[in-house]
């Protein structure tokens, strides 16, 4: 279709070539009939070349015409007549000048209408990019973006423009949109997308050339977006100009798709946000309101189990009572912390602590888990002072035992160890139990809110994932790290973490002028 267009308007220009000098030289046929000065006949050939210059195609056809109009001044009006040999020589320099003028006026002319068509071609992508980015500015979708992006490039470019998006996951989606015609667009599937994704990620010039399209990546601030499709036919024709208005669109396309994809980010954070918040407020609320009826129930099965012989049926009721009913507190508080950490309430208040006293609470605090169960306690024989929070230092270690216990038979041996490590500054915390231990698929993940073991679903009084997570949560907020393996002296897991042993103070130039 372009070659046929391209046919036609050279067999017009040359018709017009000729219709000009040929009108020129009857023109001046008449002017010598009548009797004008051949100066006038001559004017009348440079008013020829400049409207062919002006017409036609450009610099070839006026510097032709130039030599064309002096050869027929000479042929027609100039002694002797029909013929091109020259008698008198004073017409060599008529012919000179008037070949001169007519070469400059033709080429003064045609870089002016080259000029003119620039400006108009810089006008027309300049409204074809304002009305592209209007209608972008506009888009509150991806869809939308996309349908408008694919219908104005193929009017522009008299094409069938494509475009593909990429999923949240950096993935090309598997089907692709296609202006067919006008006013319809459809939806093709694409052939191989990993392999074009592997085309695009590894792209080293502006565009990839396919099977079937010209392939541009759509990029957004970090990662791609989508690709633009030119079919091969039509972008092999492009040329500098139409390039360039291509790439401004490619830009102006990205832009719109990633503040589209900021838009969504940002509203879907909020709503995250939000929904986290509601489930806080829900969480607490259900908490606190659990935390006195448990206690009350906690506080009269051990009534009970007092008074009962410890042979007897509501004994042992009263027991599994208080146990269950310790299990549900335990899960309380894990979860009342877990909704400060949310919200960025659980701060440590260090002080100097002494590590046997907080242990000991720990132990106490868990001393009916631990009444039939085999506890060995390894502490240093000085004293051992530790800057920390004592409360929630207390809370991760019972976390720690609680687990040890869950994963122990009672006839297997318990061990908390506490050492100092004098080159680190540290101070270590170890509780080691002979279980099965930790499965290797599980070790990377077992600090992980609400993870729990596949091994532990077989279980019927299993925990819900969070008391190891709040732990490291906890030892962190200290400037301690966590870690877990299993052991290596036999069966068993073993979980340690460490705190440092110098505490952040401020300096004292900064507490006098505070004091």
């Amino acid at each position: 279709m372009k070659q046929k267009k391209e046919r036609k308007k050279k067999f017009w220009h040359v018709f017009l070539f000729i219709t000009i000098l040929i009108g020129m030289t009857l023109v001046g046929l008449l002017f010598r009939t009548v009797g004008f000065p051949e100066t006038n006949i001559v004017l009348l050939y440079i008013l020829g070349v400049l409207l062919i210059s002006r017409f036609t195609g450009g610099y070839a056809y006026g510097l032709t015409s130039s030599v064309f109009a002096t050869g027929a001044f000479n042929y027609f009006f100039t002694e002797p007549y029909y013929t091109l040999s020259v008698y008198d020589s004073s017409y060599l320099i008529t012919f000179a000048i008037m070949m001169a003028t007519a070469f400059i006026t033709s080429t003064l002319t045609s870089k002016i209408k080259m000029n003119a068509e620039i400006a108009r071609g810089r006008e027309a992508d300049a409204n074809a990019l304002y009305r592209l980015t209007s209608r972008l500015t506009d888009a509150t979708e991806i869809s939308e973006i996309v349908s408008t992006v694919v219908e104005m490039i193929s009017k522009l470019f008299k094409c069938q423009a494509a475009c593909l998006v990429y999923t949240e996951l950096q993935e090309p989606e598997n089907t692709f949109i296609q202006q067919q015609m006008k006013d319809k667009q459809i939806r093709r599937e694409v052939h191989d997308p990993q392999t074009l994704k592997h085309q695009i990620a590894g792209l080293r010039t502006e565009f990839n050339v396919g099977e079937e399209f010209h392939d541009w990546p759509l990029y957004g601030r970090d990662t791609i977006l989508g690709v633009l499709r030119i079919p091969n036919s039509d972008a092999s024709l492009m040329n500098d100009s139409q390039m360039r208005l291509l790439h401004s669109m490619i830009e102006s396309t990205a832009l719109a798709m990633d503040r589209v994809k900021s838009v969504f980010e940002r509203q879907r954070l909020k709503e995250e946000a939000t929904q986290e918040r509601y489930r806080g407020n829900l969480l607490r609320a259900i908490s606190h309101d659990f935390r006195t009826p448990l206690s009350s129930i906690m506080g009269t099965s051990e009534m009970i189990m007092g008074v009962t012989d410890p042979e007897a049926d509501a004994h042992m009721l009263a027991n599994n009572i208080y146990n269950d009913a310790e299990r549900l507190h335990s899960l309380v508080e894990n979860i009342l912390a877990l909704t400060r950490l949310h919200e960025g309430k659980l701060v440590p208040e260090k002080q100097l602590e002494v590590v046997e006293e907080v242990v000991g609470a720990a132990i106490k605090a868990m001393a009916n888990r631990l009444a039939d169960r085999s506890v060995r306690v390894n502490i240093p024989n000085e004293i051992l002072m530790v800057p920390m929070d004592a409360k929630l230092i207390e809370q991760v270690l019972i976390n720690l035992l609680d687990n040890a216990v869950k994963h122990t038979q009672p006839d297997e041996e318990i061990c908390i160890s506490v050492v100092e490590n004098e080159t680190e500054k540290r101070a270590e915390f170890h509780i080691a139990d002979r279980g099965k231990g930790i499965s290797p698929t599980d070790l990377p993940y077992i600090f992980q809110m609400f993870f729990t073991s596949q091994s532990d679903k077989k279980e019927k009084r299993r925990g819900i994932g969070l008391g190891l997570s709040i732990c490291e949560s906890i030892v962190v907020a200290h400037g301690g790290t966590i870690k877990a393996s299993n052991r290596a002296d036999g069966p068993g897991a073993e979980l340690f973490f460490s705190l440092p042993l110098q505490i952040d103070l401020p300096d004292e130039d900064e507490t006098t002028s505070n004091g």
